[in-house]
């Protein structure tokens, strides 16, 4: 026999969220948000950009800025592995969408969350910043730290990114 919270978790509707893996924390965005999952082909760096600014890739001949996600959120730069891959958002900032890349050590799978099971970010002791955390997602003896990605990503590294795009032709990538 079901319990009547069983039973109101499968008449809500779910949500659905890709993780992935930053160091040995595990994180998630919503699915909605995402464009693709690519291999890391050759980076062009970018001079005179910010730490978190990994460079640009060739993406079907456009552009794409790519960020480093561990240097974003305070940690060590990402180290590459055979797991490592390009997680490409869409995000929207002060009404401007764009896409972007971001580099993670490793994507995991897609969660489907009832809404109602997504706990309140914590106040306190908080290792990232809170804007940055919409909430979390209990997965057996873990925490899923749910993103924000329209808070975690500014009005500066949208401007950092059209500059790139501005001065990266898809030319001078592809010549690299």
């Amino acid at each position: 026999m079901r319990s009547i919270e069983e039973q109101e978790h499968e008449n809500e509707a779910m949500e659905s969220y890709l993780s992935f893996k930053l160091d040995d924390e595990f994180f998630a965005v919503d699915v909605k948000k995402v464009i693709e999952i690519l291999e890391v082909p050759g980076i062009t760096s970018i001079p005179l950009s910010p730490d978190y600014m990994a460079g640009v890739i060739n993406l079907r001949g456009k552009v794409l800025p790519l960020i480093d996600t561990k240097v974003k959120f305070g940690l060590d730069p990402i180290e590459f592995t055979v797991d490592t891959c390009i997680v490409v958002i869409e995000i929207e900032v002060e009404g401007e969408v764009l896409q972007i890349g971001t580099l993670v050590d490793a994507v995991l799978e897609v969660l489907e969350v009832p809404q109602s099971s997504i706990q309140p970010s914590p106040s306190i002791e908080a290792k990232y910043r809170l804007d940055f955390i919409r909430g979390m997602i209990r997965r057996e003896e873990d925490f899923i730290m749910l993103l924000n990605l329209d808070e975690v990503f500014s009005i500066q590294d949208v401007m950092y990114m059209q500059e790139a795009n501005e001065t990266m032709s898809s030319e001078e990538l592809t010549e690299k």
